[in-house]
């Protein structure tokens, strides 16, 4: 029970490794709020849990006025906040040239394959819509730091410290990825190292994760090659499953990691080595 009494938001708990995160941290005896766009799918991660110690909420975390509510009811339900964990993502938005990019590295590859010199190019930024690339980056960056100054200031309300951790990718040291996703979780990596450093007299703590290639729903809105793709560049030879990523956030959270902040743990399989 590293984690007891603690109360802790999940943000994108509905699925995937938030919804992973939300239980393993219940299990090891915090009070969770699971904030996501789904309500349903996110009471949904609670099954079989206490009812009376978690909560769940609507929240669209691209909407900094949704985030002030949903942290003040948290703060109400729960009498305050010491745990955060942001992980509502994506890594598509409408009209981002994904579908292009996609479907251009597919046809590159298909030239290479044939012995012949590629005249189709990994284009995306090309085709990029505005709403495209503010999508990613209003639910990556800008929500990860809505809730992250929502729940400092709740933490220092109460002047009791506390924990965040900010859910990055490898993509951000590789490069590899959609270019709003790839900036997007670059750009978490800063948050979590400036937040770091201005907080810490506060008693709060900031560290990041770098997942690799997990098994979550937007891994399966990638087409079926570049997955593959994926799996065979990972020295481990596989995805993560979302309770591996789980693991690493309960560190980072609990006072086992007391004297880390500003750091980046990297759980990718080998694929990268950062």
């Amino acid at each position: 029970m590293k984690l007891q009494n603690r109360r802790a938001v999940i943000t994108g708990g509905a699925s995937g490794i938030g919804r992973a995160i939300a239980r393993r941290f219940a299990e090891e005896g915090a009070r969770v709020a699971v904030l996501d766009l789904d309500p349903d799918e996110a009471a949904a991660s609670l099954t079989g849990l206490e009812a009376d110690r978690h909560r769940a909420f609507g929240c669209n975390v691209a909407d900094s006025t949704q985030v002030d509510k949903a942290f003040a009811d948290v703060a109400e339900a729960f009498g305050g906040i010491d745990l955060l964990v942001n992980c509502a993502g994506t890594g598509q938005g409408p009209d981002d040239g994904s579908a292009q990019l996609y479907a251009s590295i597919a046809q590159r590859q298909e030239q290479i394959a044939r012995g012949e010199t590629p005249t189709h190019h990994p284009d995306q930024t090309i085709h990029m819509t505005d709403e495209g690339w503010l999508h990613v980056i209003g639910i990556n960056l800008n929500g990860a730091f809505w809730c992250s100054r929502a729940a400092i200031r709740a933490m220092a309300e109460k002047g009791h410290g506390g924990a965040i951790v900010n859910i990055a990718s490898t993509s951000a040291a590789s490069g590899e990825g959609p270019i709003h996703y790839v900036t997007s979780k670059a750009a978490i990596v800063g948050l979590t190292r400036g937040l770091a450093r201005e907080v810490a007299s506060r008693g709060i703590r900031v560290n990041a994760i770098h997942p690799g290639p997990t098994n979550t729903p937007i891994m399966q809105s990638i087409p079926d090659d570049a997955v593959r793709q994926l799996e065979a560049a990972v020295p481990l030879g596989r995805m993560a499953q979302p309770e591996e990523i789980a693991a690493a956030a309960m560190f980072l959270a609990s006072d086992e990691s007391s004297y880390a902040t500003g750091s980046v743990v990297t759980v990718n399989g080998g694929s990268y080595m950062v």
